[in-house]
C-alpha cells in the first residue's frame, strides 16, 4: 500500500480510530529483543531483506540512509515514486555507493488518484503517476512498480472499479511497461476491491502478460483472511512481498498495526508457505521507521522470521 498514513485513514473509516491512534507506540523495539538465537535449521529459499526507504533517518542525506540501511543488515531498497530527476539521480547513486539494490518503486498517485475514478482527469493523474514510476524503476534498476489498481466506493462499483482498472492498465500502462521490461505488481489492500485471493489470481491472470503479476502484503488480509492462504494460492504469480504485523483485538473492538512478530499473524506459518511456492524474491518491511538501534532489531527479527522462528519471542510493549 501507498503509506502508514492511508492505511490509518481506513482505519477510521472502519470505525476503529483508537487503533490507528496507539499504532505509533507499538513500533518501538523491546530492549534486548535482538538477542534470541536463532534455530540451527531453517526453511528452504532464500528471499532477501530489504526495507522501504521511508522508515530510514529522515535527516540523514541519501548517501548516510543507503549505507545505514546495508550496515544493519538490508540487502534491498524500495522506493516512492520520485518526481525530480534531480533526486531520482541523486538516489541512483546512493544506492550504488553502497552497493545497495533499488528493488522495487511504490507509485505513490493511485490513492489520490485511482484508475477506478468515473473522472478522465483523475484517470489522467494516475496514469501520470505510473509511467513516471516505471521511468524510475528503469533508472534506478528496479524490476517491479507497485500499483493499487482500483479503489470502490460510494461512486464507483465493484464491477466498474474492475472494468475501468483493468481497461486503463491495459491500454495506456502496460505497453510502456512492456517496452521498459518492468512488472506492474498488483497489491491488495483496504480498497474493498480484491477481496479474495482468487480474484486477485484471475483478475491478475486476464491481462496474459508476464508483466502483471503480485504484490503481496502480509499484514493488508490478516483483518479477514490468513497470508499462508493467500500466498499458497496466489503461489508463482507473486512478485513482491510486503511485510507488517496487524493485531486484533475482538472484545475490545481494537485494531492495530504492531511491530513484526507482536500481532495475530503465524509467522512460522507464512514463512512455510512462502517456502512452499518457492519464493526467493525480496521481502520489504513496510512500518514504522527508527534510527539504527531500532532498524538493526528489524533486522533481527527479520532473521528469525527467515529461519522459522517466530520473530518476536518477548512480551509486546503496552501501548
Amino acid at each position: 500500500m501507498g503509506t502508514l498514513s492511508s492505511r490509518r485513514s481506513f482505519l477510521k473509516q472502519a470505525g476503529v480510530v483508537s487503533a490507528a491512534a496507539a499504532a505509533s507506540s507499538a513500533f518501538v523495539p523491546t530492549p534486548g529483543a535482538a538477542a534470541a538465537p536463532l534455530a540451527a535449521a531453517a526453511p528452504g529459499g532464500s528471499p532477501k531483506k530489504a526495507v522501504l526507504i521511508g522508515m530510514l533517518p529522515k535527516d540523514l542525506p541519501y548517501p548516510e540512509r543507503f549505507a545505514l540501511a546495508r550496515e544493519v543488515g538490508f540487502e534491498g531498497m524500495e522506493v516512492n515514486t520520485i518526481e525530480s530527476p534531480a533526486d531520482a539521480e541523486t538516489i541512483a547513486k546512493a544506492a550504488q555507493s553502497a552497493k545497495l539494490p533499488i528493488h522495487s518503486v511504490m507509485n505513490s498517485e493511485h490513492w489520490r488518484s485511482p484508475l477506478s475514478s468515473p473522472d478522465p482527469a483523475v484517470v489522467d493523474k494516475s496514469v501520470k503517476g505510473m509511467l513516471t514510476s516505471i521511468a524510475n524503476a528503469k533508472l534506478l534498476g528496479a524490476d517491479t512498480v507497485l500499483l493499487v489498481p482500483a479503489v470502490v466506493d460510494a461512486k464507483t462499483g465493484y464491477k466498474d472499479a474492475w472494468d475501468r482498472s483493468h481497461k486503463v492498465i491495459r491500454e495506456r500502462i502496460l505497453p510502456e511497461a512492456e517496452t521498459q521490461g518492468i512488472i506492474i505488481g498488483i497489491e491488495e489492500v483496504w480498497n474493498k476491491f480484491l477481496l479474495s485471493p482468487l480474484e486477485m489470481n484471475t483478475y491478475v491472470d486476464s491481462f496474459k502478460s508476464k508483466w502483471v503479476q503480485a504484490y503481496f502484503d502480509v499484514g493488508n488480509i490478516v483483518f479477514y483472511a490468513y497470508p499462508q492462504d493467500w500466498i499458497r494460492t496466489l503461489g508463482p504469480r507473486i512478485k513482491k512481498v510486503h511485510l507488517k504485523d496487524f493485531k486484533q483485538d475482538n472484545k475490545k473492538g481494537t485494531y492495530e498495526f504492531v511491530h513484526i512478530g507482536e500481532g495475530n499473524i503465524d509467522w512460522p506459518e507464512v514463512r512455510k508457505a512462502l517456502n512452499d511456492i518457492g519464493y526467493n524474491g525480496y521481502m520489504t518491511t513496510e512500518i514504522k521507521g527508527g534510527d539504527k538501534a531500532y532498524l538493526t532489531d528489524v533486522v533481527a527479527r527479520l532473521d528469525r522470521f527467515l529461519a522459522g522462528q517466530k520473530p518476536f519471542a518477548g512480551a509486546a510493549p503496552s501501548a
